[in-house]
């Protein structure tokens, strides 16, 4: 099973050179996955028909419980067949719609798959959490395919409406789920089904909100509105998500936890009396569509309803009927969208109101649509007249509430029969006063995947009881009655045949009083829910923007001051009443003579930049305050702390620097003493509380400290240095997320810089100097025949930069790129010193990485120090030397380390759990005795990814700045002018 749901998601990371390959015939080898699928869930067919079940299990997360469970039971063996077995047919129609010049074809066939295994997963999750994972993955993917068409705007609108409905009530039944773990004391579905936890104000808390992620899964009132504006999605994702597979995700929910939750108050209330209102509702609105696909939407929202009230009455014979008319559901509403696709293809339009005598010009066509919809208004001799009977009958020997449920199941299907013949009359029908539309031919290969749904509808009618089996071995988990209800196509003339007759009679009438009904309907019709929503989010947009209006004034110090007066409040709150001090031992001033000269010069500094005004020279004391906490660290015997603090701070001050260039030169013009006297107690404030919390932590302290024991398992594996195997083994778990996180903030600072780009490709070209050789500018690429050239691709003598008349005489030049430098920015003395110490500084950081075993060091200040080696090429020889310097992007670097780091950790899943640690030990030539281990590859991957980011910030802080200061300097011509 495992192997069946990643292989869906494999397949979809190629679908895009598939498709770029092979055009639309990709399709066919992408709905491989999902026909492998179907075929093994038949297979399994006779086994889940018997009460057996399949299972996979892994411990995922043993702490908290949960596993990646997968379980094949009846109804999960239903819903595969569903999901697999339509997606199938689907992705093999997909191939005959569109065509090989539609745009964005691959990314659409990518999550058109990636759905289709995310369904798989949800309906075989035996987990919670699982379960919850790939419904979010359905709601995600859903999101991407109604957006497809992302340039018109209500594709856009669409999308975000059924992702904000959808997600919303995602999270809300995640909270639910919680509690029901908590309550059950697990999270493993089957074993809270075969044992469910005992009534409770919590467990009735924990229904309700996962009731309320279902219903609004599967558009249930008062969330419907979110299915109908999805129909801006192309045709196949309409016959696929909302008609098989999505919105049967909240129906699916609601089968499942039924046989345990069904008593639980307000379950089935609430399911009864909102599955029976939307199925009125929405066969109401539907006789009052024009749009064939709208038409079928509201349809669909109508027939969810009376599947929530099936599944939700909690009843032997009731269970039976859901699982039987979530099979017809699927069999006649899918075939009924891909033909709505097939007439907007052929015709191109699906006005029903334009159309006229297609009937006879697409004879087939009309067909596979007239046995679809009669198999959607229950005629016999098609499982949807089966389906319906049993439900019927179910609901007739059901309590009160089922015998309610029951008279709106039968206004629901006379709607469900009037809007069927509308949608066939306003297909296929020849209308008075309308022309006949045209239409191309359309090719069998088009049409087979709705003729086998349709022809299943046939076959599966009188061969209904070949289901009893499948679909009695999921009614089994109820109390079954006396005289259980049995599958049939006919169980004799009785009151649930009249009520279907009825039904037909009815649905008639309101066809042929389409126009009355048609005014009656824009007479009742209250404001529309999408009207309802849209304003909705308009008046939290306003809101919002009152909001940020009040508190984003724009100014950094009023936010710093009102953040740290808060968390002072708080502070001094909480010391005044509880006292924390008490028993607290006093502090002990130093260890050493040394530390408190450090401390004094460093609190000195601290203070010093109080009363700054000066950029650069804030950013240098602030610079010193750092470098004097490194030297406490020296003082207090931690060399790593030390060392990663100076690279830090060395770092960091030359961002600044470079960033000051572009800033003024003072704070603010209006900074007056007043409001300086007011922030300086504030500052001072905020570190004394943070000292003073910090020695209560420290006092406070209880338990034994952890340090021993990670001396005693770092030496176990022969190794010295503590902290970095702390960082890079014990604890590389918070490595890993940090590193990520580094990753993430260097990817959106230097996208809020580049803007569109984050290449140096567009670069201005560098002018020559007055007296340059004329062949020493760059060309710039718009000379015919050449190609643009920046400093590193110059010649030799293009590079020095030498006057006109001196070609015989050659100077040398220490960098390679400074003679593109300005002579008053050049320095003659930093470029020999960047050149001298750039290869050792490499080596140094190397050595650092290697040597972090046993001496001070790690791939964190290795990558630091060869990030500065590279920032003293840039500061000598400008953005072109750093060009020169890295030939490659410095995001390769980043996603490298990320790499590596993650490639190590999932590494360690052969040995069955991730970040597992082993060593290699072994004898290399020339080197003599060696070992490798885990924790060197992964500090590796620390290492790259550093040196990326420091590239990265340098690139775009540095090179671009650069490139603005150029662009806003006078050209040559100009001064001369």
């Amino acid at each position: 099973m495992s192997v069946l749901i990643l292989c869906h998601f494999a397949l979809a990371l190629f679908a895009a050179p598939l498709v770029r390959r092979w055009g639309t015939r990709a399709f066919l080898v992408l709905a491989l996955p999902p026909a492998a699928a179907a075929v093994w869930a038949l297979t399994r067919w006779s086994t889940t028909a018997a009460g057996g079940t399949d299972t996979t299990e892994w411990r995922w997360l043993p702490a908290y419980h949960v596993d990646w469970a997968l379980r094949l039971d009846a109804l999960a063996e239903l819903m595969v067949l569903l999901a697999a077995g339509v997606g199938t047919l689907v992705l093999v129609y997909c191939a005959s719609y569109f065509d090989d010049r539609s745009r964005q074809l691959g990314r659409f066939a990518g999550n058109l798959l990636a759905f289709a295994g995310a369904m798989l997963g949800l309906v075989l999750a035996d987990d919670l959490v699982l379960l919850y994972i790939f419904w979010e993955l359905t709601t995600v993917f859903s999101y991407l395919l109604i957006g497809q068409t992302s340039d018109h705007k209500r594709n856009r609108r669409s999308a975000l409406q059924a992702l904000t409905v959808t997600a919303l009530g995602g999270l809300t039944m995640l909270v639910g789920f919680l509690l029901l773990g908590h309550e059950a004391g697990t999270y493993r579905i089957s074993a809270i089904l075969a044992d469910p936890p005992p009534p409770s104000a919590a467990l009735s808390a924990a229904v309700v909100l996962i009731l309320v992620g279902a219903l609004s899964k599967s558009a249930i009132w008062p969330f419907s509105l979110w299915l109908p504006n999805a129909m801006a999605a192309p045709t196949p994702v309409s016959a696929y998500l909302h008609a098989a597979a999505m919105v049967k995700a909240g129906v699916y929910l609601v089968a499942r936890l039924a046989p345990a939750f069904a008593e639980i108050t307000p379950w089935r209330p609430l399911l009864l009396v909102l599955g029976s209102l939307t199925m009125l509702l929405g066969g109401w609105r539907a006789l009052r569509m024009n749009d064939l696909k709208l038409v079928l939407a509201y349809g669909t929202v109508s027939q969810l309803g009376f599947l929530t009230v099936l599944a939700g009455a909690g009843g032997h014979d009731t269970g039976l009927a859901a699982t039987a008319m979530i099979l017809g559901h699927a069999l006649f509403k899918a075939p009924l969208f891909l033909v709505t696709g097939i007439v907007d293809h052929a015709t191109g339009t699906r006005d029903l109101r334009k159309l006229s005598g297609l009937g006879r010009r697409l004879p087939a066509v009309c067909a596979v649509a007239v046995l679809a919809g009669a198999s959607m208004a229950a005629v016999p001799p098609l499982l949807g007249f089966a389906a319906k009977e049993a439900a019927f009958q179910t609901l007739l020997d059901g309590s009160t509430g089922d015998r309610w449920a029951l008279a709106a199941a039968v206004a629901g299907s006379a709607l469900t029969t009037a809007y069927t013949l509308r949608y066939l009359w306003g297909a296929f029908a020849r209308k008075p006063g309308v022309p006949d539309t045209g239409a191309h031919p359309v090719p069998a290969a088009f049409l087979a995947p709705p003729a086998v749904l349709a022809l299943a509808c046939l076959v599966l009618g009188p061969g209904v009881p070949w289901l009893q089996d499948l679909l009695g071995a999921y009614a089994a988990q109820f109390p079954a009655p006396d005289h259980p209800y049995h599958l049939a196509l006919w169980h004799g003339a009785g009151l649930a045949l009249g009520l279907s007759a009825a039904a037909w009679a009815g649905g008639v009438l309101l066809f042929l009083a389409s126009g009355p009904v048609l005014r009656v309907g824009h007479a009742l019709a209250l404001r529309s829910a999408d009207r309802v929503f849209g304003g909705m989010l308009l008046a939290l947009e306003r809101t919002a923007l009152q909001c940020t209006g009040l508190v984003q004034r724009g100014s950094l110090p009023a936010y710093l001051v009102t953040t740290m007066s808060v968390v002072l409040a708080g502070q001094i709150a909480v010391l005044v009443v509880d006292e924390p001090w008490t028993g607290t031992p006093a502090p002990r001033l130093w260890d050493h003579p040394a530390q408190a000269g450090v401390a004094l010069l460093t609190c000195a500094v601290a203070l010093l930049c109080l009363g700054v005004r000066r950029r650069m020279k804030a950013v240098v004391l602030a610079g010193l305050t750092g470098y004097g906490t490194a030297l406490l660290f020296v003082a207090q015997g931690a060399p790593d702390l030390a060392l990663t603090q100076f690279c830090v701070e060395t770092v960091s001050m030359i961002v600044y620097v470079l960033v000051l260039r572009r800033m003024p030169v003072y704070f603010e013009e209006n900074f007056s003493r007043w409001r300086r006297l007011m922030r300086m107690p504030v500052a001072l404030a905020g570190g004394a509380a943070v000292a003073v919390v910090l020695w209560i932590m420290a006092g406070h302290r209880r338990a034994e400290s952890a340090g021993a024991a990670m001396v005693e398992e770092t030496a176990h594996h022969g190794l010295k240095d503590v902290v970095a195997t702390i960082l890079v083994d014990l604890r590389a778990w918070d490595t890993m997320g940090e590193s990520a996180v580094l990753a993430a903030a260097a990817v959106g600072v230097t996208s809020l810089i580049y803007l569109h780009r984050r290449t140096d490709a567009a670069e201005q070209p560098v002018l020559p100097l007055p007296g340059d050789h004329p062949h020493a500018a760059l060309r710039t690429g718009d000379e015919p025949g050449t190609a643009p050239r920046t400093a590193w691709q110059a010649s030799r003598y293009e590079s020095a930069g030498l006057p006109s008349g001196d070609e015989g005489a050659p100077e040398r030049t220490w960098l390679a790129a400074s003679a593109t430098l300005a002579p008053e920015r050049r320095s003659l003395v930093l470029e020999v010193v960047a050149r001298l110490i750039f290869h050792p500084v490499l080596v140094l950081s190397v050595y650092l990485l290697l040597c972090a075993e046993n001496l001070p060091g790690g791939g964190f200040v290795a990558g630091l120090t060869a990030g500065v080696a590279f920032i003293a090429r840039y500061l000598a020889g400008g953005r072109h030397e750093l060009a020169d310097a890295v030939r490659f992007k410095a995001g390769l670097f980043t996603g490298l380390g990320l790499f590596l780091s993650t490639a190590t950790a999932l590494g360690g899943l052969g040995e069955g759990t991730v970040l597992h640690g082993w060593t290699w030990h072994g004898h290399l030539p020339l080197w003599g005795d060696a070992h490798l281990s885990t924790a060197v590859l992964f500090d590796c991957g620390v290492y790259l990814l550093v040196l990326g980011v420091v590239l990265d910030i340098v690139r775009a802080l540095g090179a671009r700045i650069d490139r603005q200061i150029e662009r806003a300097a006078p050209r040559p011509e100009e001064g001369r002018a």
